[in-house]
């Protein structure tokens, strides 16, 4: 059986043998627009306000992150976004981590189509999904400051509804930048 795995801040270049394991290499996940992992078992309590948060897959190059997450409609009715959601992240204690949440890749990086996108009306229909993207830069500019982790991701997708939390199989590993860049929310698939 083969796993993926997590591997930060390494980047390799060149082909990556794997015939010696069985294993076919998937391909990379394009950084304007990270997949996305299945949605969770119809057998789990939808939260409340309607809407699940599903972790997606993430692509990492010397230090530059780029997330994706979905909003997941778990709810009976349609549900409606537009522009850009609320987010605060928390380590792993679950105390709230210090970054400044932008629009947009500026200034972390240039031009991340999906991050950079324009705000646009979206509305789910019940089992349908919306995403979001992220990005960040892992990167110690001062030797002084720890560098911080969030292992919790807090969204309220619009204003007024309810916070959905979840825990991240992968830290929002800033470094001590204290910034994250996000997109606007978009219909899943573009």
């Amino acid at each position: 059986m083969c796993m993926k795995r997590w591997v930060r801040g390494v980047v390799v270049a060149g082909a990556v043998v794997l015939g010696a394991t069985g294993c076919e290499a998937a391909p990379a996940p394009a950084a304007a627009r990270p997949s996305v992992s299945a949605v969770p078992p119809a057998a789990e309590a939808c939260p409340e306000g309607g809407v699940r948060l599903v972790e997606g897959t993430g692509d990492a190059a010397m230090g530059l992150r780029v997330e994706g997450y979905e909003l997941v409609n778990c709810g009976a009715t349609d549900y409606v976004l537009e522009g850009y959601p609320e987010i605060r992240l928390l380590d792993k204690a679950h105390r709230p981590v210090e970054v400044a949440v932008g629009h947009g890749s500026a200034p972390i990086t240039s031009q991340v189509p999906a991050v950079d996108a324009a705000p646009q009306r979206v509305t789910l229909a019940p089992g349908q999904a919306s995403s979001l993207s992220v990005v960040w830069r892992n990167l110690v500019t001062d030797a002084t400051a720890p560098a911080v982790e969030g292992w919790v991701l807090e969204v309220t997708p619009r204003p007024g509804a309810p916070r959905v939390s979840l825990a991240l199989s992968r830290p929002v590993d800033l470094g001590n930048t204290g910034r994250l860049g996000i997109g606007p929310w978009a219909a899943a698939g573009r």
